[in-house]
Order: C-alpha cells, then structure tokens, then sequence
C-alpha cells in the first residue's frame, strides 16, 4: 500500500500553498534530470521533455489495468508513466521498472514510495534474467518507451524476441516511439497490432498496442 502523502510523490500533510510549492519543485527537478540525462546518452533517452498527460492517457487508455497483475516498464526516466500505472493498477499488481540510467532508477527510488514498484538498473535486453531474479514467470504487459529508431537492428529483434518471451499467450505490448521503427518488429511477432498518434506532446509520437505474442 502506498504511504501517507500526496499522491504517489508521498509528501506528508501540509498546507495547500505548501503542497503546490513542493510539486513545483519536483516538476523542475524531474525536468532538470530527464535533459541532463538525455544530453548524456541520447540514443538511450527517447526525450529530453517529459511525457505530457495527453500521451499518457492516449497510451493508457484503450488497456484495462484492474486486470493487470505483473507490468514491465522499460525506459522509465522520471517516472511520468510510472506514477500513471501505479495509479491505475490494483493493490496487489506488480509493476517492474527497467532502465540503464542509475540517476532514473534512484530518482524513481527516491520518489514513489509504493510496495508494488520494483525500479531495477539493467538492460531491457536483459528481461528474461531480471523477471527471474523477482520471481517472475511471465508479465501481462510491457509498456516501453524505449526509442527502438536508434537501436542497431540486431539488437532490436533480440529485445522484441526475449520480449514476445516475457510475456502470457494473451500479453500485450505497448510502445510510444518518435518514430515508426518498432512497427514492423511487432507485426513480426505479435498477432494483432493497432495503431495511433499522439500530437499533443513534445515530440508528437506514434502509438502502438501489441497483443498475442507468438
């Protein structure tokens, strides 16, 4: 269960002038940390610019999450979708968080304090051997905002593979990209893949739901 707070942020009681402080400051802290680390690896970082709420809902939405009990999140940075899912799944719902960036994973540590989340420094490539250090057997969903444009192609057929891997007969994999270079990996080994766009973010990006991975 998550702690007293605010939200998933967890602040303690206080006023409302008070409240409206801290979450502005945290939203200049997680925007300061998303630029720094995307000017330090930018083929690892999809964005410099956090997700918006109109990517997050657009992206969320069409998915039920009560019925979501194991989630993989690769690329997290500050946690915007983090935070998203944490609110939208159920109390007893697991939720993995991926990254190569040792500053997110800390951010994410530092900041959400809920039992279901497990932020890990690693590889998404990776997947198969982080899922069993947790215990895992198969996930229901992969959310991933990795920018897949700026992976070398080898490399990207082996993260959709173990990914097709990690999850259920009936998972689901979802994906928000610049570009439109995760397309053709998914239809290559997912059943059923649908499409969408999202302008009302900086950058604008193509949407993508996955399911019956095979």
């Amino acid at each position: 269960m998550q702690e007293p707070g605010f939200g998933s942020v967890g602040l303690p009681c206080r006023t409302m002038v008070e409240r409206e402080a801290i979450v502005a400051t945290l939203v200049e802290d997680r925007t300061a940390l998303a630029f720094r680390e995307f000017f330090r690896n930018p083929l690892a970082v999809g964005s410099a610019f956090p997700a918006s709420h109109f990517l997050v809902d657009a992206m969320l939405g069409p998915v039920d999450w009560s019925r979501m009990e194991r989630v993989i999140e690769y690329g997290p940075g500050t946690g915007i979708f983090t935070r998203a899912l944490l609110d939208r799944l159920p109390g007893h719902a697991r939720l993995l968080a991926i990254d190569t960036s040792p500053a997110f994973i800390g951010h994410l540590r530092g900041e959400m304090r809920d039992r279901r989340l497990v932020a890990v420094t690693g590889s998404a490539d990776g997947v198969l051997e982080i899922m069993a250090a947790q215990g895992w057997d198969r996930a229901d969903c992969i959310l991933s905002g990795l920018p897949f444009s700026t992976l070398a192609p080898e490399r990207a057929e082996r993260l959709m593979e173990a990914s097709a891997c990690a999850l259920r007969p009936e998972g689901k994999f979802l994906a928000y990209q610049m570009r439109r270079a995760v397309k053709p990996l998914l239809e290559r080994r997912f059943e059923e893949v649908r499409v969408g766009f999202e302008w009302r973010n900086l950058p604008p990006c193509h949407l993508y739901w996955a399911s019956g991975p095979g």
